[in-house]
C-alpha cells in the first residue's frame, strides 16, 4: 500500500515537471513562428531535405502548439493515458535527435526553448535524458487506463487548448511576437548597442557563413571583413561564435547598412528625432494593402517633418530611392539575418527615436 501511494506521488511530480517543461517549451517557441521556423530549415537543411523547407513556417505552429498542448492535457489531467504516450515517445524521438545533434550532425544550438534560453546540444540532451525517465513512469501509472474512452468535459478541453494553442501561433505570425527575446526589442538604442564591448568569456569569434549565390560554395567571413554584406553576391547562412560557449543568436554589431555610396550606418543610427524604418524583404512580391499602408506612413512622416528609409536585403543595383506611390524613400541595403532578428516578419516597420528602438508593427498593422 505505501508503495503504490509513494509511486503515486512520483508519478504526479514527474507529471508536473513534464507539464511545465512541454508549455515552457512551447509556449517560448510558439510566440516566435519565424523564428522557430529558421531553426526547422536548419534542421532541414542538416538532415537533407531542403525540398520541405516551405513548409517549415507551417509545421513551426503545428510542432510549437502541440507541444504546448500537450503540456496543457498533462497538468490538468485530460486524457492523461493518450497524451501520457505522446510525451512518452515525444521524449524517445526528442532524446535520439539531440544525441545525433551533439555528436554526428552537431548544431550549435537546439532551438528547444527558442530565444528564451540558449542550451548547447549536450546540455539539451542531459535534459532529455532527465526527462525521458520521468514520461516512462507517467506513462506507467496511467496504462491500465483506456485510451479512447473520451468523456465529454475531456473532449471540449482537448479541442480548447488545440485552437488556443494554435491561434496563439498564427496571431504571432501575423503581428510580432508576443514576447521579443532577441537583441533588437523597444527600448534598445542600436548606435550604443553597437558601440558596447563584448563580454568576455574566453577566447571567442564571431564567424560568419555566407553562399555564393553564383557557385554556391559557402565562405567564412570576420566581423571586421565587409565584403559579406552585399547582399547581392552573398546569401547567409549561419552565424556562430567559436569558443567554449557558443552563440548563434546574431549580435548587435553585426547592425550595417549600405548603399551604392558605401556604408550607411552611422547616418541612419544618428538622425536626429523620429526615424521610420520601413522594411521590405522583396519588392516584387509587396502585396498593395502593404504598400499602401506604407505610402499613407510617409505621407504622415512628412506632415511631421519625420525621417523615412527603407531597409531591404534585395539587391538595390545601384538604385538609392523607392516610390512606395506618395514619394520617394531612401533605400539601404541589409544583411537578410539581420532584418530577420530586428523584425520577425517579412514586411513592416521599426520606429527609432534619436537612435531608440520605440515601436515595430508587422506590415499589416501599420495605421496611418
Amino acid at each position: 500500500m505505501r508503495s503504490t501511494r509513494a509511486f503515486k506521488i512520483l508519478a504526479n511530480v514527474c507529471r508536473l515537471i513534464l507539464a511545465c517543461t512541454f508549455i515552457l517549451s512551447g509556449f517560448s517557441k510558439v510566440i516566435d513562428p519565424w523564428g522557430t521556423a529558421l531553426k526547422v530549415n536548419e534542421y532541414l537543411s542538416i538532415y537533407g531535405v531542403e525540398y520541405l523547407q516551405p513548409a517549415a513556417m507551417t509545421f513551426s505552429i503545428w510542432l510549437c502548439g502541440a507541444e504546448l498542448m500537450m503540456g496543457c492535457m498533462l497538468l490538468f489531467k485530460v486524457r492523461i493515458r493518450l497524451i501520457s504516450i505522446f510525451a512518452l515517445v515525444s521524449m524517445i524521438f526528442f532524446t535520439l535527435l539531440t544525441l545525433l545533434s551533439a555528436t554526428l550532425i552537431p548544431v550549435e544550438d537546439c532551438g528547444c526553448f527558442g530565444e528564451a534560453l540558449k542550451l548547447t546540444p549536450w546540455e539539451t540532451f542531459a535534459k532529455n535524458v532527465a526527462l525521458l525517465p520521468m514520461a516512462f513512469v507517467v506513462w506507467w501509472r496511467y496504462r491500465p487506463d483506456k485510451i479512447f474512452a473520451f468523456k465529454p468535459l475531456e473532449i471540449v478541453l482537448t479541442c480548447t487548448f488545440f485552437f488556443l494553442s494554435m491561434y496563439l501561433g498564427y496571431y504571432c505570425y501575423i503581428h510580432l511576437p508576443l514576447i521579443d527575446f532577441l537583441p533588437y526589442k523597444v527600448g534598445v538604442n542600436i548606435h550604443e548597442a553597437m558601440q558596447e564591448p563584448a563580454v568576455e568569456s574566453g577566447e571567442s569569434e564571431t564567424v560568419l557563413v555566407y553562399r555564393d549565390r553564383e557557385t554556391g560554395r559557402e565562405r567564412e567571413f570576420s566581423l571586421d571583413d565587409t565584403e559579406w554584406q552585399d547582399a547581392e553576391k552573398w546569401e547567409w547562412v549561419d552565424t556562430r561564435t567559436t569558443s567554449e560557449l557558443p552563440s548563434v543568436r546574431p549580435l548587435v554589431s553585426e547592425f550595417a547598412l549600405r548603399d551604392a555610396e558605401g556604408d550607411a550606418t552611422e547616418e541612419v543610427l544618428t538622425m536626429p528625432g523620429r526615424v521610420y524604418m520601413l522594411c521590405v524583404t522583396e519588392f516584387d512580391r509587396l502585396s498593395r494593402p502593404c504598400a499602401r499602408r506604407m505610402a499613407s506612413l510617409v505621407e504622415r512622416a512628412r506632415e511631421e517633418g519625420a525621417h523615412v528609409v527603407c531597409l531591404t536585403p534585395d539587391p538595390l543595383y545601384g538604385v538609392t530611392w523607392h516610390d512606395f506611390g506618395s514619394g520617394e524613400v531612401r533605400c539601404y541595403n541589409i544583411d537578410a539575418s539581420t532584418m530577420k532578428t530586428m523584425l520577425r516578419a517579412y514586411n513592416g516597420l521599426v520606429v527609432l527615436d534619436d537612435g531608440t528602438i520605440t515601436a515595430k508593427r508587422n506590415c499589416r498593422d501599420i495605421r496611418p
